[in-house]
């Protein structure tokens, strides 16, 4: 059996538009514009894994009428991580880009990226409502994932999850792969 299934307009579209949110909601608060290229998607059975570094995982509960009925995440490399958090802490470009190529948080900067969290899942939260659809969004923190490894969530193996890819550069830093573990549209 593929893990991997056909998705819909319907299902590009809830992407798209959370991909969006999410760019635009942290370049607010990042204080740089947040550039994304066309996002894709797909429907799997299997959550994706973040390919070739370590990635964090900004962990996201959806939940309606008050109970919790699917988790997903964005998972984005680390480096593209520390440098949301070092702009956030306001930090110097110089800095921010010697932090890049760090693998261990220091306390200041992981309550940045937990704040950062907190603004992914309200950028979420606000793209869905929009949408019209019935999910709240929390985050429920953030994780780091070894290269090529899953993200570890509340997850029944064989779930179909709606799986959102996207290219995207903020300022003069290289360019990131997003990916969005969501649920499938109803």
């Amino acid at each position: 059996m593929s893990h991997l299934a056909r998705s819909t307009f319907a299902d590009l579209d809830v992407v798209r538009a959370v991909l969006r949110r999410i760019a635009v909601d942290l370049g607010t608060i990042l204080g740089k514009d947040i550039a994304l290229a066309e996002a894709r998607c797909e429907r799997a059975h299997a959550r994706p894994a973040g390919e070739g570094c370590i990635h964090i995982s900004f962990k996201l509960a959806f939940r309606i009428d008050g109970a919790d009925v699917f988790h997903g995440c964005l998972l984005v490399p680390l480096p593209e991580a520390i440098a949301w958090g070092g702009l956030l802490l306001m930090l110097p470009e110089d800095a921010i880009a010697a932090r890049r190529e760090e693998t261990t948080l220091d306390p200041d900067l992981k309550q940045a990226l937990l704040e950062i969290g907190n603004v992914i899942a309200g950028a979420v939260h606000t793209a869905l409502a929009e949408l019209g659809l019935p999910w709240r969004a929390l985050s429920q923190g953030c994780q780091g994932v070894r290269a090529d490894v899953r993200p570890a969530l509340p997850y029944v193996e064989g779930t179909e999850v709606l799986v959102g890819r996207v290219d995207a550069s903020i300022g003069a830093l290289p360019t990131a792969r997003w990916l969005a573990i969501l649920p499938v549209p109803a």
